[in-house]
């Protein structure tokens, strides 16, 4: 008679414990990445990502030239060794005030992103709260909100604060959390419903709990896929709007501010149109392209690696 092989049984709690634990979670992060930059959209993506993040990092402490320096006799120079992509009206380096700008439109993206994800995150509790009132409210407020442009919402806010970044990160935030809470209400409401859900709530679990432990897990890939789709579409905002007076005031170094104060002189000198917005074309088709990417290669439907399909037989 054969018996059992008891030395067995503690593998699968262990194994369980493991994949889910700190551990399991850094290695699944480690395997979308590299599953990302197996592909050449992906490794795009990570290369422009990654520079844009070291050039920020970079102009804190170092620009070719002082953003202030400007030079009357070297007005609208061509690109040279002196002055890498040239000077603008005034003769200020044009590469200098993109490194200072970079780092503008990336701290602006990084605050839009959250305000949206805060928002959104809010959005999705009340969606899926046990008050019928509350949930039905919530989802009547998004459809009637989030038909409201972006461009009105940041011109109402201009009218107390003024030109300035929080415009732009509060109305693109605003508008952005309304969409994060649409894409994701379909899998927060079917986690709510779920078997598990209910369980825990029978255990005494309370709302904030079964939120933060059960739903918000099944919402997040979704919310950071689209989190990084809307980054892009800040860079754009941010650009619209300040070339609309609304967005970051005169003297702040930004993409949008290059764009904005050097479109009157496209006939006379069209380069300095051309890098700031060669520079927004290109990051925004990055975080795009980092979107989807991170949307294939989180799936578990669309990436073996994160079933263990990989070709090795686990043991």
């Amino acid at each position: 008679m054969n018996r059992p092989d008891r030395r067995r049984v503690p593998e699968a709690p262990a194994r369980i414990a493991a994949e889910h634990g700190p551990r399991g979670r850094l290695r699944r992060a480690g395997v979308v990445v590299a599953s990302m930059w197996a592909h050449g959209a992906g490794r795009f993506a990570l290369v422009t990502l990654g520079l844009w993040i070291l050039v920020s990092l970079v102009s804190l402490f170092w620009t070719p030239r002082s953003l202030w320096e400007t030079n009357g006799y070297a007005v609208w120079a061509k690109p040279s060794a002196d002055h890498w992509l040239g000077t603008d009206g005034v003769g200020a380096d044009v590469f200098s005030w993109l490194m200072a700008g970079s780092r503008t439109d990336l701290v602006i993206v990084a605050l839009t992103v959250l305000v949206a994800l805060a928002i959104g995150l809010l959005l999705v509790a009340a969606m899926t709260s046990r008050a019928a009132a509350l949930a039905h409210g919530s989802v009547v407020l998004i459809d009637a909100l989030i038909s409201i442009p972006t461009v009105l919402i940041a011109l109402m806010l201009a009218v107390p604060l003024g030109a300035s970044v929080a415009v732009i990160v509060l109305a693109c935030g605003f508008g952005y959390g309304l969409n994060l809470a649409r894409v994701a209400r379909p899998s927060a409401m079917l986690a709510a419903r779920s078997m598990y859900v209910e369980s825990a709530r029978a255990d005494g679990a309370s709302a904030m709990r079964v939120f933060a432990t059960h739903i918000v897990p099944n919402v997040m890939p979704t919310l950071v896929v689209q989190c990084s789709l809307s980054a892009g579409t800040a860079v754009l905002a941010e650009a619209g709007l300040t070339y609309l007076g609304v967005g970051v005031p005169s003297g702040v170094p930004s993409w949008g501010h290059s764009l904005s104060t050097s479109v009157r002189f496209i006939n006379i000198y069209p380069l300095t149109v051309l890098w700031p917005g060669l520079l927004v074309t290109v990051v925004v088709v990055a975080l795009n392209l980092f979107g989807d990417a991170l949307r294939e290669a989180a799936d578990p439907l669309t990436n073996p690696r994160l079933r263990g399909d990989d070709g090795h037989r686990r043991r």
